[in-house]
């Protein structure tokens, strides 16, 4: 466990400070520990602080209850994630009002080359399941990791679809890690960290299910994946939520048609109505929509058509090696400046040598 994480733990519990304000902290002090080291005179003038929460800050003292998350952290294998740390999720890091501090539980990676998010009603039907089922199983041999929020219905249908046809899935909690929501769900969440899945969330133990943390919840879902599909949805309610929020974020939308006033398509002909997502039926137009291609292993050495300087080279090399990588990830791999970097992946693109996929990353052709 990282030195700093018992000040991330208390900037994220400081009240009135939200994600966006906390950074701006950090950035200010020039660093989490700086900021319950900085003078109250100092705190003052940060934008956004004010008097009440400078001084909220700068007379913290409550560590005790710290050191209990700290233990509860270390005993159950839970690994934390502050918003600078190098493996917080890079489509995450994008949302402007991502979480400050991520907990995670499980064994797979938070930055998979494809990420899906399946969401829909609670009130699930019949038809809904199964088409649920058949999306992720026509989308099996894509390898996506699927995410979800381990609701009732199609929630917890595309947990299940996922772990059925071995692939790696994972849910988004609105609570601390102490308890399982919906409490009947507790054996999927349970199958989905034996299926080498995980769980995520931004909340610390204690936090119950109150119904202001499942936006919360949405933004983390929505923030964590290249696309977000609809199944079935009423036109309110919290996968309409998530759909706007990834909408919101450059995120593909998509949406399963249903019949003309069925109530539980209201909300996805409407995000369809107002361009909001794409109309999909099948898997198949999932994978296009998306540009994904089935991976073929190559036997032979790839032959370049131009020969590359040193900044192109190096671009070609992190791809070649981690196969999919954002800007952020590239500039860390290349040290390059994004300025540059900017420029000779725009080169490249044009010389047919890689491609832009959705999220602003990039892989080789």
């Amino acid at each position: 466990m990282s030195e700093s994480l018992i000040y991330q733990l208390a900037l994220s519990q400081i009240p009135n400070i939200g994600s966006i304000l906390a950074k701006n902290l950090v950035g200010y002090c020039g660093g989490v520990e700086a900021v319950f080291a900085e003078k109250l005179s100092l705190l003052r003038k940060i934008p956004g602080i004010g008097e009440k929460t400078a001084k909220e800050v700068y007379y913290f003292k409550d560590f005790d209850a710290l050191h209990q998350e700290i233990e509860f952290l270390k005993t159950n294998q839970i690994k934390s994630y502050f918003f600078t740390d190098k493996d917080y999720p890079f489509r995450l890091k994008q949302v402007y009002n991502a979480p400050v501090l991520l907990f995670h539980k499980g064994e797979n990676e938070l930055n998979e080359r494809r990420m899906l998010a399946v969401i829909g009603t609670r009130k699930a039907t019949q038809h809904g399941k199964d088409i649920t089922h058949d999306i992720i199983e026509e989308l099996k041999d894509y390898k996506p990791t699927i995410v979800s929020g381990l609701a009732y219905g199609i929630d917890s249908y595309a947990h299940k679809s996922a772990i059925e046809l071995g692939l790696s899935t994972i849910s988004v909690f609105g609570h601390g890690f102490d308890r399982i929501y919906p409490s009947q769900n507790t054996n999927l969440a349970n199958k989905i960290l034996e299926s080498n899945g995980s769980w995520l969330t931004e909340f610390v133990t204690g936090t119950i299910p109150d119904r202001e943390n499942f936006p919360k919840r949405n933004r983390i879902v929505a923030g964590m994946v290249d696309a977000v599909l609809v199944v079935e949805s009423p036109e309110s309610g919290g996968s309409i939520i998530t759909a706007n929020m990834a909408f919101e974020n450059d995120r593909e939308v998509m949406a399963i048609p249903g019949r003309p006033r069925d109530a539980n398509s209201m909300g996805c002909h409407q995000l369809i109505k107002t361009n909001k997502a794409h109309l999909v039926d099948s898997g198949e137009a999932i994978a296009k929509l998306l540009n994904w291609d089935l991976e073929v292993k190559k036997t032979t050495q790839i032959e370049l058509p131009i020969s590359l300087g040193p900044q192109e080279q190096s671009i070609f090399d992190a791809l070649k090696m981690y196969g999919l990588l954002d800007m952020d990830r590239l500039s860390s791999r290349t040290r390059l400046s994004p300025s540059v970097l900017a420029y000779k992946l725009l080169e490249m693109e044009m010389n047919h040598l890689i491609r832009c996929l959705p999220g602003k990353q990039y892989e080789l052709i």
